[in-house]
């Protein structure tokens, strides 16, 4: 039934049959009669289809038990489970304006191909991403996102996070725009960090903001468009903050981050003051200190890059370089001619994009190979014709250096040439493409090459030798350290290479990739401390079969029951599927400890 169409016709027929010469206006009421009279109301009570909602049955009596959420404001209810015990913040995003962009950009008719939007976001290792939606100058954005507020606290499970604990959390939420035209090929349309904690302070725990997104690189300063955004508490605040002290709490954490920008600022001019006194021709080599982000701000090296581990997703470091290596290249777009325009990307953004410049792919990879245990650097130089580069090290408890090509996937192995060697000593010809190299750094450490020339070829990469590396102060380099528990996360994540390992040696009778392994391993170990661990092999699935058969290993009774001081425990499975149901499954169970006997 076409009600729109009928109640206009009725309308239309009600003031022309009604409305008396005298009269200015019908009421409200005289409109709603004439359409109750003819039928209207009842034929649209009767369309109507009422769904039953057992959200607002009695809750079961366990705590723990999730109940349902539903979002009204959709036009399909959606349910998702959350846990009654934990605090959540739905941040719903409800239209966009003002994209002028797109101003003259045709509605798309249905099965029409058209460029998209896709929002995406970023919260305390949460992502999301929303549905695409046709690029317009008011894009139809209607997506509803549930955030886990203090997903990385440890302890927490029966404790309620108050409206104190959340303001004292300052991580924004990352939100990144991104278009995708009839080609697939995408483009950062914006990058915006959103401060949710002005919710705190709201009647209800309920706000709506407008966030106007800026562009990005050359187009920093010129706006792109309007979100309209809506956020809101799960469960709601027994008690809310005065937005006086949350705006308080805000303005001090601005306050203590300009100052630590200004400080570092202040520290990192003195040492390139110092590193030029070392020797003048240090001004040409590409020491790389600071980078612009998307957004145009000016950001330390050293914080593009934190250990980041992939889950179940990559098994192996080597895998991970193949990872990085089939996401596309592209430099960062410059307006008119001239050089290139320097763009160093978030990760988020990086990854949504999925392309970018060799200084992204390096920092990710950087970043994975830290979050295997490798002690890995990004490194800033030059390859062939003199042309900017970046590139990822890894110093191996042996002292062997590899060079990681992001780009490619490809590894080298360094071997420093003796410039003092007489003519005819035989020199190792390198393989690897890059000629000079100026510093390298990675979340903890940045340090300038000082060496008397920064060819690569000729280059130690003895990074504790002060005489050829000059190291910026640890202090000035701020890293957050994670807490350690009894069965350690960290130590069952580096497990991972050795049991895709194990399986790919099975499979092909070739051993590779084992050396990441080991050098994780003695890495992750403190000196005077024992490393064992117990790799067993299953061809089925029963977890409690499987387990029972471990404890009657000898071995892995010996690592569940160790004793000593500062005991770590860590365990890990992986399962490799094959046809017919049939699978191969590797568990390895560890531990670490300091003996006391």
């Amino acid at each position: 039934m076409d009600v729109h169409g009928r109640i206009r016709e009725i309308l239309a027929e009600t003031i022309r049959e009604e409305l008396a010469p005298d009269q200015q206006q019908l009421s409200t009421e005289d409109l709603i009669k004439a359409l109750r009279r003819r039928g209207i109301i009842d034929d649209v009570m009767k369309e109507l289809n009422f769904v039953t909602d057992n959200v607002d049955q009695e809750l079961p009596s366990s705590p723990k038990q999730p109940v349902c959420f539903t979002d009204r404001q959709s036009t399909l209810l959606k349910k998702t489970n959350i846990d009654p015990t934990r605090r959540y913040l739905y941040l719903q995003v409800l239209g966009g304006k003002a994209f002028l962009e797109h101003l003259q950009e045709p509605e798309p008719l249905p099965g029409q191909v058209c460029s998209t939007f896709t929002l995406c976001l970023h919260f305390r290792n949460q992502r999301f991403r929303s549905k695409p939606v046709p690029c317009a100058c008011e894009p139809d954005f209607h997506d509803g996102f549930l955030l886990e507020v203090h997903r990385e606290s440890l302890g927490d499970g029966t404790r309620m996070a108050d409206s104190t604990t959340m303001l004292s959390i300052s991580d924004p939420i990352h939100m990144v725009l991104i278009k995708t035209d009839i080609f697939g090929e995408t483009t950062l349309v914006a990058s915006y960090f959103l401060e949710w904690r002005s919710v705190l302070g709201s009647e209800n725990g309920v706000t709506n903001l407008t966030v106007e997104l800026m562009g990005v690189g050359t187009e920093s300063k010129v706006a792109v468009g309007i979100l309209n955004i809506k956020l809101e508490m799960y469960p709601a605040l027994n008690q809310t903050l005065s937005q006086e002290v949350v705006n308080t709490q805000l303005a001090l954490e601005r306050q203590k981050t300009a100052e630590k920008e200004r400080l570092f600022l202040v520290y990192a001019k003195q040492w390139w003051r110092e590193y030029l006194q070392i020797r003048p021709s240090h001004s040409s080599r590409l020491v790389k200190i600071f980078a612009q982000d998307e957004n145009g701000i000016n950001r330390p090296v050293c914080s593009y890059v934190k250990p980041l581990r992939a889950g179940r997703l990559l098994d192996t470091p080597r895998q991970a370089a193949r990872f990085v290596n089939v996401l596309g290249y592209e430099r960062a777009p410059v307006i008119g001619g001239g050089g290139k325009q320097e763009q160093w990307c978030t990760l988020l953004a990086f990854l949504c994009r999925n392309k970018g410049d060799c200084e992204d792919h390096a920092n990710l990879l950087c970043s994975l190979l830290l979050g295997y245990g490798l002690e890995a650097f990004v490194c800033v130089g030059t390859k062939a014709k003199g042309v900017p580069h970046a590139w990822v090290m890894t110093c191996g408890t042996d002292g062997t250096i590899t060079f990681w090509e992001s780009l490619t996937g490809h590894r080298y192995i360094h071997k420093s040439t003796n410039p003092d060697e007489p003519p005819v000593a035989e020199q190792p010809k390198p393989l690897y493409p890059y000629r000079t190299v100026g510093c390298v750094f990675n979340h903890q450490m940045f340090l300038g090459n000082c060496q008397p020339s920064d060819s690569v070829e000729v280059c130690v990469f003895d990074l504790n030798d002060e005489s050829k590396w000059k190291p910026m102060s640890e202090e000035a380099i701020k890293s957050d350290l994670g807490l350690t528990t009894v069965w350690e996360d960290q130590l069952s994540y580096l497990l991972s290479p050795a049991l895709a390992s194990y399986e790919f040696e099975r499979t092909t009778s070739i051993s590779a990739g084992n050396e990441e392994f080991q050098d994780a391993i003695r890495r992750a170990v403190p000196d005077g401390h024992t490393f064992k661990g117990f790799p067993i092999h299953f061809v089925y699935r029963n977890a409690r079969r499987a387990f029972a058969t471990c404890l009657r290993s000898p071995f892995c009774e010996e690592i569940i029951c160790c004793r000593g001081d500062q005991v770590r425990l860590a365990v890990r499975v992986r399962v490799f599927t094959y046809p017919e149901s049939a699978c191969a499954v590797w568990i390895m169970f560890a531990c670490k400890y300091r003996s006391v006997l």
